[in-house]
């Protein structure tokens, strides 16, 4: 079987680790041309030597850099916005500041990449924009998890009002909504509650499968949402979730 990416560009952010780095290495395994793009350059340089990847420095939060960046980059056959941040708390727990950060980086931030590159993208004919939700959105309300539920919302409903905007020119805009994946985020989310193995367990716990999805996993989602086999769907909000929406 032929790589599925044959011919495409794929840009993804934050594709230093977790879900963007196992996308960006599925994109490029898959015979895309990526150009993998997060603020940790540390990390992000481990992708180096990659066959048919590059990568470079990006603050999605940043609109000069999304700008510079989208000056010197040609439109990308898929644009993956895998940027995010998950606050923990409820309402109460969520001052001014924390608000707009995640309002910045979950939302904002997609919503300033889609513009830099969808006019090269139409022009080139179309393509696939892939944005990351979570179905702690407006598919299920999961408990202690206000902004990230909200802004992932959005997000969905971002998705569909640009899917329905441009379905006639061959741009197609889908969302992943993943459930508890494990992932760096998670870890660092579980030793911040002060007991590691005990939130791991709760973590696991809460997952009818009985166990965490994994960032490959989310990634060969991404890869089926990039390649044309997936050319008849635009505007869904895909859940993979081991089930928790289901319950």
């Amino acid at each position: 079987m032929a790589n599925r990416l044959n011919g495409k560009t794929a840009i993804v952010t934050a594709a230093a680790q977790g879900m963007g780095r196992a996308a960006a290495l599925a994109f490029a395994a898959e015979g895309a041309r990526v150009i993998a793009t997060d603020i940790n350059t540390a990390l992000l340089a481990e992708l180096d030597g990659t066959p048919g990847l590059t990568t470079r420095r990006l603050d999605v939060c940043d609109p000069a850099d999304i700008a510079a960046f989208a000056a010197e980059t040609p439109a990308p056959s898929v644009l993956f916005n895998c940027a995010g941040f998950v606050h923990a708390g409820t309402v109460l727990d969520c001052d001014e500041e924390a608000f707009d950060r995640s309002v910045t980086l979950n939302v904002r931030s997609m919503y300033r990449m889609i513009r830099a590159f969808l006019p090269g993208m139409l022009e080139a004919g179309g393509g696939s924009i892939i944005n990351m939700a979570s179905v702690a959105s407006s598919i299920i309300g999961a408990p202690n998890r206000f902004i990230y539920g909200t802004t992932k919302a959005a997000v969905i409903g971002l998705t569909k009002s640009v899917a329905a905007d441009y379905v006639t020119r061959g741009l197609r805009v889908n969302a992943i909504c993943p459930g508890t994946v494990d992932s760096p985020s998670l870890h660092d989310r579980m030793r911040a509650l002060g007991d590691y193995e005990t939130a791991r367990a709760a973590f696991i716990a809460r997952q009818p499968m009985g166990r965490l999805g994994t960032a490959e996993e989310v990634a060969a989602l991404a890869v089926f949402l990039a390649a044309d086999e997936s050319a008849f769907m635009t505007g869904q909000a895909i859940a993979i979730d081991g089930g928790w929406s289901n319950t």
